[in-house]
């Protein structure tokens, strides 16, 4: 550990008569790691902009009476209700059920929550639609102004504490509920159609919910992944699981050469350069350290036997874990909230009318 401030023990300086040797430079073979990322990025943001607009339309169907072109509702519009998949989480615990109502959230969770474990929070900078877009903003802020902007720590380390906080009140409510309750929430009409109340969110933003986007838009085009290491509720809990993970980056002190290179690519702001492993809950596995890295066998991501994982052995793993808890949930009969027509008929027409239960 760090004494004083000082470096590790095995980062200590040499005594002035013994001077630092150079090392010779062995070159790493050419990285493809960042386009395979970039490649799942976009394939899983234009499916989620898929899943957006058949459940747009799924909706229009009910809200005219059957009048416009009916779209089957797309199961994983419910990756977008994590304080649904959380109760669901809590009902099978306690029941051994799954519920039947928004279960395919349950399985988005476990298989982001399994990926996160298995490949270091990888779901954030792999797969995540907003972490996706908040990286495209702050490398287009890059571009326009030549760098990005680091808060001073003094204020970058509290201001990470809000998403663990907003984390700690979703998580409190859902584990102070019993399974009666839980069953209660979700059958109620504001449970039933929650996925709806969240896109008429967006339909009708108010001009502060709009302020606020807009600011997160434009400070995170300056600062690099605002949302993300600041305010994300969804992103703790997969930092939180990425803890007891057997991956991690690691840095071999015989061929790294010192250029310092990882720890300016890194979008997380990490001391990669000063590391001998990174635990930090605010890893990605995004592998840009070790894309920009020069010296073959300095910087890899590593597993428990401490074999390198390149990325598109990240990417294979996320495909199996994803596809793997989709496709038993559609196999079992757990991937589709299987509601009558005359149902949505009667709530979606209706949904302004529905409060959120607790109120």
């Amino acid at each position: 550990m760090a004494v004083g401030g000082r470096p590790e023990a095995d980062h200590a300086t040499r005594p002035a008569s013994h001077p630092v040797r150079r090392k010779r430079l062995v070159r790493r073979q050419a990285d493809h790691a960042q386009l395979t990322r970039r490649s799942v990025q976009v394939a899983f943001l234009l499916l989620n902009v898929w899943i957006g607009a058949r459940f747009y339309f799924f909706v229009r169907y009910f809200e005219t009476a059957g009048q416009s072109v009916y779209v089957p509702r797309p199961p994983g519009v419910e990756g977008w209700l994590p304080i649904a998949a959380l109760m669901n989480l809590k009902y099978f615990l306690l029941t051994g059920r799954i519920a039947d109502v928004h279960p395919a959230g349950l399985f988005l969770l476990l298989a982001f929550a399994a990926i996160s474990f298995v490949f270091r929070k990888a779901f954030c900078s792999w797969l995540c639609p907003i972490g996706t877009v908040s990286e495209w903003l702050w490398q287009g802020g890059r571009e326009i102004f030549g760098r990005n902007f680091a808060l001073p720590r003094w204020l970058d380390v509290p201001l990470r504490g809000p998403k663990y906080l907003l984390l700690g009140l979703f998580l409190y409510a859902v584990t102070r509920m019993a399974a009666p309750d839980i069953r209660a929430f979700l059958d109620a009409p504001y449970g039933l159609i929650a996925d709806v109340k969240m896109l008429d969110f967006f339909r009708a933003l108010t001009s502060t919910a709009a302020m606020v986007i807009a600011v997160l838009v434009v400070s995170s085009v300056l600062v690099k992944n605002v949302w993300c290491r600041y305010l994300c509720p969804y992103g703790a809990l997969m930092g939180l699981v990425a803890l007891f993970s057997p991956a991690r980056i690691r840095r071999n002190q015989d061929a790294c050469i010192d250029c310092g290179k990882c720890a300016k690519a890194c979008p997380s702001l990490l001391p990669v350069d000063r590391r001998i492993t990174i635990r930090s809950a605010e890893c990605t596995s995004c592998l840009e350290c070790v894309s920009i890295c020069p010296a073959r066998g300095a910087l890899d991501l590593v597993g428990p036997r401490r074999r390198a994982m390149p990325g598109w052995a990240v990417a294979a793993g996320i495909a199996i874990l994803f596809f793997g808890l989709v496709g038993y949930a559609r196999v079992s009969g757990h991937w589709q909230t299987t509601l009558p027509a005359h149902t949505y008929f009667e709530l979606i027409p209706n949904a302004a009318r529905y409060g959120h239960p607790g109120y």
